[in-house]
């Protein structure tokens, strides 16, 4: 994997609740330079947005009650590998997903529909495909689990900083010097060519909106 290496001040890096696999790895600069050094990669960035990390079914379908709920599922263990060799950054990403359901009567198979989408600048959606996982639950038993992949595809030039960027954001800075202070992302122009080249592949439920809004109001 080639990454370039290049220096942020630490206010400037986000924090993500929920990231797996081709995460960006930063080390202080104590060489007398100033910021964090910060190993920039074009392979994107993988998460599961907030609330769309569980599931729940209910029975009857309309009911929010808790003695109704017949199936909750969780996705966890989200992994990811990045081959960004080519024109193309290829991202692959499994996961497992765990349930439990109220009733151990009889066998029974439950189907889940998931997405992966491709986010630009932290909110331009760009692609979006959606799968589906099949939990098995065996007759008497009352918990399941599946694996899931979906892999997401960016564009190599798209995610690499321009030249002229790249040496504006890895130029070393040294207190005393005249630009020691100045942070180059507090140009707009820098600031807007690092989000332009900022992608993150995110999974997910594909919930329907009663379903999300269960998720983020319960």
């Amino acid at each position: 994997m080639t990454v370039a290496k290049f220096a942020v001040p630490a206010a400037m890096l986000p924090a993500f609740l929920l990231v797996a696999g081709c995460a960006q790895t930063g080390e202080i600069d104590t060489r007398g330079g100033v910021g964090i050094t910060s190993l920039r990669s074009p392979c994107p960035r993988v998460g599961v947005p907030a609330g769309t990390g569980d599931v729940t079914l209910f029975n009857p379908p309309a009911s929010r009650e808790a003695q109704a709920i017949d199936v909750n599922a969780v996705m966890t263990n989200v992994v990811s590998t990045c081959d960004d060799s080519g024109e193309q950054v290829v991202t692959n990403v499994t996961f497992d997903v765990f349930a439990r359901r109220a009733s151990a009567d009889g066998a029974r198979d439950v189907t889940l529909p998931y997405f992966i989408t491709v986010v630009r600048g932290g909110s331009s959606v760009i692609a979006k495909r959606v799968g589906q996982v099949t939990l098995h639950f065996d007759a008497g038993q009352l918990r399941a689990s599946a694996k899931g992949s979906a892999n997401a595809t960016v564009s190599r030039s798209a995610a690499t900083l321009p030249a002229e960027v790249r040496e504006r954001l890895s130029r070393r800075r040294r207190a005393g010097d005249q630009d020691a202070a100045m942070d180059p992302l507090a140009d707009p122009a820098i600031r807007q060519s690092v989000v332009a080249a900022t992608f993150e592949a995110l999974v997910g439920f594909q919930l329907t909106d009663d379903q999300l809004k269960y998720n983020v109001t319960r």
